[in-house]
């Protein structure tokens, strides 16, 4: 059994329909949250997940759309959360205010977050690859988690922590948009980044007066 794994799209549809395109044969996907923010196109985010069912945790510009929040955002943050407070429909609000901060899947083998398994609801806890470790693994096989934009896999003899990369807003030096596969067979994590439009959603990001940075620094994948 293959699963497409994907995070933090970012109302990034040029991204999200490129890595879809791009994606292998797979038996399904999964999503560890921040559906929505920065860039142009929550709705649209929003339905191409809704309408492929696809199990998905809350990240916290999911949950700053929803509810109120503790999170502190900067300008380009608070401009993409605003945004989708206008544009998103009474439907597509619930489906997000739906989302569980943590869920398992594929029978209990993948656990999703976004954030530190152990402050899912706070993300006071930055998880970048290089601070892996067996510890963040329960019963689980496999943790996938989100929220830092840094594409990363390790495994260990308990498990294997995977984060799939940005799909709508890199942030590890590669502005091309990531994902990754994961055979749950064979329990190997394959890591995959894809070129898209950046200049389209640039001139998206300028045309729906959202911050000019947003869509600039999707060049630099920073």
């Amino acid at each position: 059994m293959k699963v497409g794994l994907i995070s933090d799209v970012h109302s990034n549809l040029v991204a999200l329909e490129t890595v879809l395109e791009d994606m292998p044969p797979v038996d399904g996907l999964l999503c560890a949250g921040d559906v929505v923010g920065y860039n142009p196109w929550p709705a649209e985010c929003v339905d191409e997940l809704r309408e492929r069912a696809v199990p998905t945790v809350m990240g916290n510009h999911d949950a700053a759309v929803v509810e109120d929040t503790p999170f502190r955002f900067n300008g380009m943050a608070r401009a993409g959360v605003e945004h989708a407070k206008r544009r998103l429909g009474e439907e597509q609000l619930a489906w997000l205010e739906s989302l569980p901060a943590e869920r398992t899947a594929c029978d209990g083998r993948v656990k999703l977050v976004h954030g530190h398994p152990d402050d899912p609801d706070r993300y006071a806890r930055y998880t970048y690859p290089s601070e892996f470790s067996p510890g963040l693994l329960g019963d689980e096989d496999v943790l996938v988690l989100g929220h830092t934009h840094v594409q990363g896999v390790e495994r260990f003899a308990e498990g294997i922590v995977v984060n799939p990369g940005s799909v709508g807003q890199p942030r590890d030096g590669d502005p091309r948009a990531g994902y990754a596969v994961l055979d749950l067979d064979a329990l190997t994590v394959e890591t995959h980044r894809v070129e898209y439009d950046v200049e389209a959603v640039q001139d998206a990001v300028d045309d729906a007066g959202l911050p000019t940075r947003i869509g600039t620094r999707l060049a630099r994948g920073k």
